[in-house]
């Protein structure tokens, strides 16, 4: 019994201590990815890359539609269908289908490795801006807002990244 008493005088006594620090403390949540995909440089990224990829999608749409057409026949007259015909349209549908996969893997990796290029170019700066943000402010802690359950507005400062990463350009 003695024991847990001392254990609970000493904890009251940390506390005590510890308060007015915590008190002190500034603390801030940041949207990391939020700050990176709202800065004027990566909205101008997406626009230049909807249209260096934009005739590629446009492709793998067209194909797409074109599988559809061929299955929706294949489904609806399949029956009325000579043998012939029906697996001309079974062997042209599935030549569509892997074209089509083979064309999305291909617009997919192609895709991810300018992404990749972007935030390579991207992230230096975004560092910057939240070492500046987190400087100016003098906060003492910055957590990821994914980590936060609730927080009201007045401590997220990724709007405040977001300006400065768009003013270092």
């Amino acid at each position: 019994m003695r024991k847990f008493t001392q254990v609970v005088l000493l904890s009251v006594a940390m506390l005590s201590v510890a308060t007015p620090a915590m008190a002190e403390m500034k603390i801030a949540v940041l949207n990391y990815q939020m700050a990176l995909l709202e800065s004027d440089a990566a909205k101008r990224y997406a626009v230049d890359a909807e249209k260096k990829f934009g005739p590629q999608l446009s492709k793998l749409k067209k194909l797409e539609s074109d599988a559809k057409s061929i299955q929706d026949r294949l489904v609806k007259g399949g029956q009325k269908l000579q043998t012939a015909e029906r697996e001309r349209l079974e062997l042209d549908f599935k030549q569509k289908a892997r074209d089509f996969q083979f064309q999305s893997k291909e617009l997919n990796e192609q895709k991810a490795v300018a992404d990749r290029d972007m935030l390579k170019k991207l992230k230096p700066n975004l560092d910057k801006a939240v070492e500046e943000v987190i400087k100016k402010g003098s906060y003492d802690l910055v957590l990821e807002r994914g980590a936060v359950i609730d927080v009201k507005p007045q401590y997220d400062i990724t709007r405040q990244v977001i300006e400065r990463m768009n003013q270092l350009r």
